[in-house]
């Protein structure tokens, strides 16, 4: 399907940039806003490895994804591969005429070249939500569907730490194939509030956390910047941040909550991290 509309753009931060930014300016250069709106397609296109981030809550329609003026492309998938998880409640995704039924938790991943793709929920009253990930890619692998219990949970971190939580992967090395996506999820148990810590940066591949689960009346304190030039972004439900490859990316909330990390760039190694150790951090 053609459209005419642009997608909003997300530029890259240099980060000697990124020091003097104010509270405003990180909000304004990191953070995806909006994508709480029902019946839309609430996507924006960054330079960090060309990624393309946001939701679709279908309600009462069936919502189809497009192809937009700054992709130059004749479809949406032409030149790109998208990674679909559903974290609100059961839904359809349909590719080119086959139907898949997602659960929360579960995931869809599309391959190049797919034409026509469209979500709807199964029940109006408990609409999907799907998040959407899309990079670039230069090869097509089959499209697949992956149930949260297939997806190999891992049970990771400590009661002392603060950080128990079960880790889901989809999309990476050893999961789904793709070309250069790599996504999963990570869900926080009760009393947990900390993730990714001891923390680390992926110079090798831009980042995007989409928090999830956060109830209204509480939030995240996302940790971001060089291990030594830290700062923080106050995150509320179904908000995304974009990490820069020199960035680290934890998290610490004022409750449990849960969220969906996706990467592109040159590798599909899950275990690729540099890591920054905390009492170095600043």
């Amino acid at each position: 399907m053609a459209s005419n509309s642009i997608l909003p753009v997300l530029h890259a931060v240099h980060p000697t940039q990124y020091t003097n930014f104010t509270t405003q300016q990180l909000r304004d250069f990191f953070l995806l806003t909006g994508l709480n709106k029902t019946d839309n397609l609430n996507l924006t296109y960054t330079h960090y490895d060309r990624l393309i981030a946001g939701t679709v809550i279908p309600t009462q329609t069936t919502i189809a994804l497009p192809t937009y003026e700054n992709l130059k492309s004749s479809y949406f998938l032409e030149r790109r591969e998208l990674g679909v998880i559903n974290v609100g409640g059961k839904g359809t995704v349909t590719v080119d005429g086959t139907v898949y039924v997602l659960e929360k938790y579960d995931c869809v991943y599309i391959g190049m070249g797919s034409k026509e793709i469209s979500f709807e929920s199964m029940d109006s009253n408990a609409p999907a939500l799907f998040y959407l990930l899309s990079s670039p890619a230069h090869a097509t692998y089959p499209t697949r569907l992956m149930k949260a219990a297939e997806a190999t949970p891992t049970e990771l971190g400590l009661v002392a730490t603060s950080n128990e939580r079960t880790v889901y992967k989809y999309i990476y090395l050893d999961g789904i194939q793709s070309c250069q996506l790599v996504m999963g999820l990570t869900v926080l148990k009760t009393g947990s509030v900390w993730n990714t810590m001891p923390s680390h940066v992926h110079d090798r591949r831009s980042e995007i956390y989409f928090y999830f689960d956060v109830a209204e009346d509480q939030r995240i304190m996302h940790f971001m910047g060089e291990p030594q030039q830290t700062k923080n972004i106050v995150i509320a439900n179904h908000q995304a941040v974009a990490s820069p490859s020199w960035s680290i990316h934890s998290g610490c909330g004022t409750a449990s909550y849960s969220f969906i990390w996706g990467m592109a760039g040159e590798n599909k190694d899950y275990a690729d991290m540099d890591a920054a150790g905390t009492a170095t951090l600043l």
